[in-house]
């Protein structure tokens, strides 16, 4: 089945042309692993402390993750497999409640996100692995380039009131994301996994 794509140059023109890059399987099954880890060390320190800045960084890997599988994973699940559209639905519903999480943090609790991220990966987690059926490498490939410059230039703050499904979401919340850089320069506020500083041992 043709997963329904924007282009991406170089396209190719032959039958063995494979593009550069990673698989989006590749890239959300990594990004899933990552987060979850990071969720479990905020929720459960023991043994070893949680890293300092870690509900910052959280907060924006998620915002960021969130913006580019809604900009290019869920429509491409869309169209290439029309029985799940329901499914679909239904995560970008619950993305918004994440994101309202994220934004009350930490009022909300670390718990509670927790949860959710779970609840996400896993229930994203099965809609990849069914794209993964239908999809070849090729298109794999491309949808993870996408998803790669998208995220770069995601929001990394959260905002669930900005639009979910495109083309809106591919207009606004690059826009948005410029904004919020501004702001993580001026303050430095870290926005990465490696940003993470680690306390010193023996203490928080």
């Amino acid at each position: 089945m043709t997963v329904p794509l924007p282009p991406l140059p170089p396209t190719g023109h032959d039958d063995t042309f494979r593009p550069a890059g990673r698989s989006v399987a590749d890239i959300v099954d990594a990004e899933h692993r990552q987060l979850r880890e990071l969720v479990g060390r905020l929720t459960d320190p023991d043994p070893e402390p949680a890293p300092e800045n870690g509900p910052t960084v959280l907060t924006a890997a998620l915002s960021r993750h969130l913006s580019a599988e809604e900009q290019y994973l869920l429509p491409a699940v869309r169209a290439a497999l029309p029985d799940a559209a329901a499914r679909v639905d239904a995560v970008i519903e619950a993305d918004a409640a994440l994101l309202a999480a994220l934004r009350d943090l930490p009022a909300q609790g670390l718990a509670d996100v927790a949860a959710r991220v779970h609840r996400h990966t896993d229930e994203v987690g099965a809609l990849v692995a069914a794209l993964r059926e239908v999809a070849s490498a090729e298109e794999l490939i491309r949808l993870g380039n996408r998803l790669e410059i998208a995220e770069e230039a995601a929001p990394t703050r959260p905002h669930p009131g900005t639009p979910a499904t495109p083309p809106w979401n591919r207009i606004v919340e690059p826009a948005v994301g410029v904004v919020d850089k501004l702001r993580d320069a001026v303050t430095r506020r870290p926005t990465y996994l490696k940003d993470l500083t680690e306390p010193p041992a023996g203490g928080a």
